[in-house]
């Protein structure tokens, strides 16, 4: 089953309960190797990057058992800090372990991480990072070496906000011996739920969600249960398929407080959105506006991670829009697979011009990173016919069961 098969045409309607969250989650697992015990996480999604994580957390020696949608980590017994070829390679997030096992091992080794191909992501930042907390890194072999006799604390000045650089760098310093400022911290909600987690489990943390994160370092962390948040970015594809198919549904357990911006981006499209107890109801029956001009940056504006939906959403609009890309120079390579829809969208530099269009054609896509090929499948609930996306393990990398969420809102939609 590499290809999604969608007949389009179909106004979204109904219930969806969204699942727990992709970029929360990874971090929370390479924070649970800090933990000499045990580490349970409720709501966890059972999607590619968790799997090829729960790999890793195998091999460095840590036992792992799941029930239904709970899973146990026991890192008691790590015997190693390096990490193989075979699964750093798939998934960038496995680059966050490397301040975990400093931390807990005092050595670290990891090729140069994988993941989705959406322009450059150097590491360059975390390195630095990790040498101002006293550990010694060097390349050998196309590997990352890391060493350290005692992790200690230190001023971290960051030139921009970077998620992965933040995350590595708390989990470096929980442990580390005196204190540690964080500045030019990333804001992100994923960042303040680490943090949450992180102080649940004993770490002295503060100033999250804030540009500067104070952690204190402690000696030792202690076993913990936690919830998994629901997927903000999930939350929002699923909002803009709504809008892409002029449909009403209700999105149970949407994270609300971590995408207030984002909604108010979706009603300049015309939707009419209520905030209720139990989650986000949507109305998009009217919802065809084009929006002039949107750019993404870190968190609280419009996130990246939501761009390549938006530019579906968008390419079926009425009038022009602008779409400028701030983080990723590659995520619009999925114009060209939407032009093949019958879209119509030209790349400027780092920015898209949509000009609507009144229907999108089915056809056979490509799927080429994970929220890009999240945007093909919004393309084709708005497409007349039949679209065939392939490729579609990108997408099981962030979403539990696509087809699943989408069927119960009334999709015509399956794997193939």
């Amino acid at each position: 089953m590499n290809k999604i098969e969608i007949l389009g045409g179909k106004p979204l309607q109904g219930v969806v309960t969204i699942q727990g969250s992709k970029n929360a989650v990874l971090p929370i697992l390479a924070a649970s190797v800090l933990n000499k015990g045990i580490t349970v996480l409720h709501g966890c999604p059972k999607i590619l990057d968790v799997i090829y994580m729960i790999e890793i957390l195998k091999e460095i020696g840590c036992y792992i058992k799941w029930n239904e949608e709970s899973l146990m980590i026991d890192a008691s017994t790590i015997v190693s800090g390096a990490i193989s070829k075979e699964y750093a390679q798939k998934m960038r997030s496995s680059v966050i372990l490397f301040g975990s096992l400093l931390a807990r091992k005092g050595e670290a080794s990891i090729v140069y991480p994988g993941g989705c191909i959406i322009g450059g992501r150097p590491i360059d930042l975390h390195i630095m990072a990790l040498k101002k907390l006293n550990a010694t890194i060097e390349e050998k072999n196309e590997r990352i070496m890391g060493y350290t006799k005692e992790l200690r604390g230190s001023e971290i000045y960051f030139p921009f906000s970077s998620v992965g650089a933040t995350e590595n760098v708390l989990l470096a310093a929980v442990l580390a011996n005196g204190t540690t400022y964080i500045h030019a911290a990333a804001k992100e909600p994923e960042i303040q739920i680490l943090c949450s987690f992180l102080r649940e489990m004993g770490a002295d943390i503060s100033g999250d969600g804030t540009d500067c994160i104070t952690v204190n370092g402690v000696k030792e962390l202690k076993d913990i249960e936690y919830r998994i948040p629901s997927d903000r970015i999930v939350a929002g594809t699923y909002l803009l398929a709504a809008v892409a198919t002029r449909g009403k549904i209700l999105l149970k357990k949407a994270p609300t407080e971590h995408i207030n911006e984002f909604l108010k981006v979706v009603e300049q499209l015309g939707a009419r959105i209520f905030l209720l107890g139990e989650g986000v109801w949507i109305n998009a029956q009217e919802a065809t506006h084009s929006i002039e001009y949107l750019e993404t940056n870190p968190y609280p504006g419009f996130p990246t991670d939501l761009q390549s939906q938006m530019m579906a959403v968008l390419s079926i609009a009425d009038g022009e829009s602008r779409l400028k890309e701030n983080i990723f120079d590659g995520r619009f390579r999925l114009a060209d697979e939407l032009n093949k829809m019958g879209a119509d969208i030209r790349i400027q530099g780092n920015e898209a011009v949509i000009h609507g269009v009144e229907k999108l054609k089915g056809g056979n896509v490509w799927a080429q990173d994970l929220r890009g090929g999240a945007a093909l499948a919004i393309a084709g609930l708005a497409a007349e016919n039949r679209t065939i996306v392939h490729d579609i393990g990108h997408i099981q990398r962030g979403y539990l069961d696509i087809c699943k969420d989408l069927t119960e809102l009334g999709a015509d939609i399956r794997y193939s």
